[in-house]
């Protein structure tokens, strides 16, 4: 019987065939096409609850109906801040893992006028920014691998990993080293650009976009003059996340993304909600209005993806979450009763220098504290001390010591300059009590004035009848009309810090064995030479012009969405505390990758769809007439 020995062998040439080194791709079957990853800056996750009825298509209900979204995820280190955040999202790590601390910080030996920013690198240059002077930029402070590198290395290279965003921080961290190309905006032109770390020239489907007139419409849509920076007046408007998302249908389509064997990555980071959420407030109608936008903005994208990728949504994995929270506008906040308090840093910051002079160099002005400081690093002028003779373990617990009777100072100073100038007759406050005057300190944030009562100035819907009045047809005359009560009038709370920590104490670990312990040992690094982490109360930041800020321990500068989409997932909405690095940890698990080098996170198992069980095999049953032959030999 040749011809069954012919058919053998090529049923196992063709079963060997999968294990054959030609055929790598194999190792990704069953596996999406394309992998996006949606990190939205500033985005605090309650607004997913708050705003839900508003939503209509496939955007963010995408994840809330139709993915796997965990209500409770919450960063686990306490500098929530942009560059930080991308870094931790992208690496399943924390600051003590990937090194990146903050948006920027002093580094003596590269820069002694200014802070270095977290991406900068001159040794490279910026490519496609036609007049921009800036410094080129790199992941070279990132101290761990990212999801898109373990994508790299496990494909050798043949998946595409691409990342994007308005900010160069918000493009690079995420991408990590071995990202095809990062993608962010020149500032003032709002042309797309990149580094020479990725790219010796833009790609001409990128100067195609550039000139295509898309930045000159997204002006037209922001209702923004074409004067002035494209950053500053596109960007906090919803025609900013268009304009990003537009970006990515050009680079998916001319890139080819989930065309390959084996899957490809993109990572957008959409960052208009930051720009405008510092400006409103995380509470404005503003920023409802960014919400609702970008959830019809994500409706049209993922439509697009069903459309434009092989196989539709059916071949892609969605993954969504954001960088930080936010806290609420300190005036707001104090209205509600909470002890919301701004920080006049600058004034702070002399105060302790003040203090270190007192103590090492009594009356001399050294500098021993750094100009352009920003929460929650104050950082340190090492050579002032070291020509004091002043080691780092005296200098940093000098200025951990210092600090809160340092800004109870400022505090004093600042309430009695207040107090001196409303009962001056000649001052604005004293011939007008309710007027704000400019010598207010930021500190002291005025409760909203009490509602009107009923009587002269009233409105006519809370006022009861006039005096010898008849009252109403109808009233009775015994009841008096309601009329709400006048708001308390509080005394305004004074800015706290709470906490500090020096850098040898964060180095060390030597923090408390709890929850909090862990939270500050993960805001720990290297970067940034000698510095004191301080904690103000919360609700309470460093004075701004308006709005609000973000880089805090507090729970809502650390509360962000995380939902996924895909095959994999079991849709639902789940409780229970998980973190940000479980992102990295689940997509690396779920694409058969090894976790980025410095990972923590835990796979979401709880999320993942559960294959349905092989069969047992039947048990094989004797041909008929062997039976019949066995029952013919019986006695």
């Amino acid at each position: 019987m040749p011809h069954l020995k012919n058919l053998f062998r090529g049923l196992l040439a063709l079963c060997l065939l999968p294990y054959a080194p030609a055929a790598f791709a194999s190792a990704y079957d069953a596996h999406p096409k394309l992998v996006v990853i949606l990190v939205i800056d500033q985005f605090r996750a309650d607004y997913l609850d708050r705003y839900r009825a508003d939503f209509k298509g496939r955007g963010f209900r995408m994840f809330l109906d139709r993915g796997a979204y965990f209500e409770d995820c919450y960063y686990n280190y306490a500098n929530t801040k942009t560059a930080p955040g991308h870094a931790t999202l992208a690496t399943g790590a924390y600051t003590d893992g990937h090194g990146i601390s903050s948006n920027a910080w002093w580094d003596l030996s590269r820069n002694q006028s200014r802070p270095v920013t977290a991406v900068e690198d001159p040794r490279y240059h910026l490519v496609g920014a036609s007049g921009n002077s800036a410094p080129g930029a790199s992941p070279w402070n990132l101290r761990a691998s990212t999801i898109g590198d373990s994508l790299r290395l496990g494909t050798n290279g043949q998946a595409k990993v691409f990342s994007i965003s308005l900010k160069d921080r918000a493009a690079i961290l995420p991408g990590g080293f071995t990202a095809n190309a990062a993608y962010w905006v020149d500032s003032a032109s709002g042309a797309f650009l990149s580094s020479s770390y990725y790219l010796s020239a833009l790609p001409d489907w990128v100067t195609a976009f550039n000139t295509s007139g898309r930045i000159a419409q997204a002006k037209v849509e922001a209702n923004a003059p074409d004067a002035g920076s494209f950053l500053s007046q596109v960007g906090p408007t919803p025609a900013a996340n268009s304009y990003e998302l537009d970006f990515a249908r050009a680079l998916i389509t001319a890139e080819q993304l989930g065309h390959d064997p084996v899957t490809d990555m993109l990572l957008i980071s959409l960052s208009a909600p930051d720009l405008l959420g510092h400006q409103v407030g995380p509470d404005s109608p503003e920023e409802r209005q960014m919400v609702d936008s970008l959830d019809q903005q994500l409706d049209g994208f993922f439509s697009w993806l069903d459309q434009n990728v092989p196989g539709g949504l059916a071949n892609v994995w969605l993954a969504l979450s954001a960088d930080h929270g936010v806290a609420p506008v300190p005036a707001q906040a104090v209205s509600l009763g909470l002890p919301a308090a701004t920080i006049d840093l600058p004034r702070f910051v002399a105060s302790l220098n003040d203090a270190m002079n007192a103590k090492f160099s009594p009356g001399e002005k050294v500098k021993y504290l750094l100009s352009h400081q920003e929460l929650p690093y104050l950082s340190l002028n090492r050579p002032s001390f070291e020509v004091a003779g002043i080691n780092e373990q005296e200098a940093e617990e000098a200025v951990r010591e210092a600090a809160p009777d340092a800004l109870r100072d400022q505090e004093a100073k600042n309430q009695g300059g207040q107090d001196a100038a409303a009962a001056s007759p000649a001052s604005p406050a004293a011939a007008n009590p309710g007027a704000a005057t400019a010598q207010s300190p930021p500190s002291q944030i005025p409760p909203n004035p009490a509602p009107p009562v009923s009587g002269a100035g009233s409105s006519d819907q809370t006022a009861g009848p006039a005096a010898g009045q008849a009252p109403a047809s109808g009233a009775n005359p015994t009841v008096p009309e309601p009329v709400a009560p006048p708001a308390p009038v509080r005394a305004p709370p004074p800015a706290i810090i709470l906490h500090t920590y020096t850098r040898e104490q964060l180095a060390a670990g030597q923090m408390p064995p709890s929850e909090w312990g862990l939270l500050l040992s993960h805001s720990y690094s290297p970067n940034g030479g000698w510095y004191v982490m301080v904690i103000p109360e919360a609700f309470q930041m460093q004075a701004l012009r308006r709005g609000t800020t973000h880089f805090s321990p507090w729970s809502y500068d650390r509360h962000v969405p995380l939902g996924f989409y895909g095959l994999p997932f079991t849709p639902g909405i789940y409780h229970g505390r998980v973190e940000p690095v479980d992102l990295a940890a689940t997509l690396a698990s779920l694409l058969g990758l090894t976790q980025p080098s410095a990972a923590i996170g835990h796979v979401l198992t709880q999320a993942i769809r559960i294959p349905p069980p092989i069969p047992e095999p039947r048990p094989a049953h004797r041909h008929a007439s062997s039976a019949a032959g066995a029952r013919r030999k019986e006695p």
